[in-house]
């Protein structure tokens, strides 16, 4: 079966090795990875600004590349969620809105994926690692797939998940929340940061690209020991 990659922006353009990851999980899972051309943003930042205008023909380009696939797989879950979002950008009368509808329901972030649709949860992963997990607000509320990552985790051999004393805290991030409002964005993180050390991990996990860069250059600007890591990462191999 072939699994078509919706490669997120952060992804392509500073975060290389998710996809690289989330590719080498797919084969592991007995898929076989496509990666159209073509791609570009989902118009989330646009969309949460308020300008759907401004989405709905990166929303056409996006159902034109992806409307013969199988499935669509994204190493995020925001990216997915603004996916899930695209019928509604179009009236009820519009031809176009059932066909964005049909690629959105066939569009899913990683771990919901394997664990929903293909019932996988072990998937041969190893780290001898002590590490905290952060559940990103769109993964976890939005698409209410957190306790995939959660079965995905729990079969990693070696790896020893420790609590956070607050795992529901946003880190901070927020896409234009963090521009509009730099202070209160550093303030969260700062907090998820606390969590992050007084936990004891070693390193910190999530499924979602945007808060690793932001949780990663919080932690670097404390010069703080502690691994940031994707779920796709954690999944693709061994490590130490």
């Amino acid at each position: 079966m072939e699994a078509f990659l919706f490669i997120p922006c952060l992804v392509e353009h500073v975060l290389p090795q998710v996809g690289e990851a989330t590719t080498a999980v797919l084969v592991r899972a007995g898929l076989t990875p496509v990666l159209p051309k073509g791609q570009t943003c989902c118009g989330q930042f646009a969309y949460k600004r308020g300008r759907a205008d401004l989405v709905r023909p990166l929303a056409r380009r996006f159902v034109e590349i992806f409307q013969d696939a199988p499935v669509v797989v994204c190493p995020s879950g925001s990216c997915t969620a603004m996916v899930r979002r695209y019928p509604s950008l179009f009236a009820e009368d519009d031809p176009f809105r059932e066909q964005a509808a049909h690629v959105a329901a066939k569009t899913f972030e990683l771990g919901q994926f394997l664990v929903e649709r293909l019932g996988l949860t072990d998937l041969g992963a190893r780290w001898d690692l002590t590490a905290a997990l952060h559940g990103s607000c769109q993964t976890t509320r939005v698409l209410g797939a957190g306790s995939a990552t959660e079965a995905l985790l729990a079969k990693v051999a070696g790896l020893t998940l420790v609590p956070l004393a607050r795992p529901e805290r946003c880190c901070g991030f927020g896409g234009a929340f963090s521009i509009d409002y730099p202070e209160a964005s550093e303030a969260i993180v700062a907090e998820k940061i606390d969590d992050i050390v007084a936990s004891g991990a070693e390193a910190v996990i999530t499924a979602e690209p945007s808060c690793l860069l932001n949780i990663a250059s919080a932690m670097a600007k404390r010069d703080l020991p502690i691994r940031a890591l994707h779920l796709a990462e954690v999944l693709a191999g061994e490590g130490i």
